[in-house]
């Protein structure tokens, strides 16, 4: 199976970018850190194929979508995983220009990488999409209002999305669950090291995102604890 997945440097995308490997998938992903993606590049072989590709530049993510697609067809399954989270805070105490970024990885990133790679798989009328969301995607919490809207609209696109795409196309909104990565310990500190980490996840993970097929649309998922 052809693999696409964002945000592929670290946390959940690294763990999930070599359990797919291991499993004997092709991979295709990307990531901003051009270091990180040197050193994917050499560990995996030319088999698969790595790119530093930022998600808020639409014309950055078209070109890598067609080198993509040129090397190794449509996605089969595209993984939306590159996000951000806040510095916790209060919401009037957020700095306007993280919360911008942040809105422009968690949401327009996604539009960008769907823009980018749905066309293909609609024309193959087979594949799954699964934008990655969060528990705070279906409740709140203080402190991490930014993060909270940017997953909310993710169920919102997904769930919408998900009308959209002909017979043949699975769209999901995932809540991974809670996993002891940078992101989580930005937001629970030293309490993040008291859940699993990302290798322990992808165990459960990938079999069950590899098992996500056309009677799946439009699902709000949880990896199964």
């Amino acid at each position: 199976m052809h693999i696409v997945i964002t945000g592929v440097s670290r946390g959940l995308g690294a763990a999930m970018t070599s359990e797919f490997i291991s499993a004997g998938h092709q991979v295709s992903g990307c990531c901003r850190s051009t270091a990180a993606v040197e050193q994917l590049n050499e560990q995996h072989g030319p088999q698969h194929g790595f790119h530093a590709v930022d998600v808020t530049d639409l014309a950055a993510v078209t070109s890598w979508a067609r080198q993509v697609e040129q090397r190794a067809g449509a996605a089969e399954l595209l993984l939306n995983n590159a996000g951000l989270a806040n510095r916790p805070g209060d919401l009037w105490e957020v700095d306007p220009a993280e919360f911008s970024q942040l809105i422009d990885i968690n949401i327009k990133g996604v539009f960008h990488v769907l823009t980018a790679f749905l066309p293909a798989m609609i024309s193959q009328a087979q594949g799954v999409v699964v934008n990655f969301s969060s528990g705070w995607g279906r409740s709140t919490s203080p402190s991490v209002a930014p993060y909270c809207a940017s997953k909310w609209a993710i169920e919102g696109l997904s769930q919408a999305l998900a009308s959209e795409v002909p017979a043949g196309i699975s769209v999901v909104a995932l809540n991974p669950g809670i996993i002891d990565t940078e992101m989580l310990q930005r937001c629970f500190g030293e309490q993040a090291s008291s859940y699993e980490n990302p290798a322990e996840w992808v165990q459960r993970a990938v079999p069950y995102l590899l098992s996500l097929g056309p009677g799946d649309n439009g699902r709000q998922a949880t990896v199964p604890g």
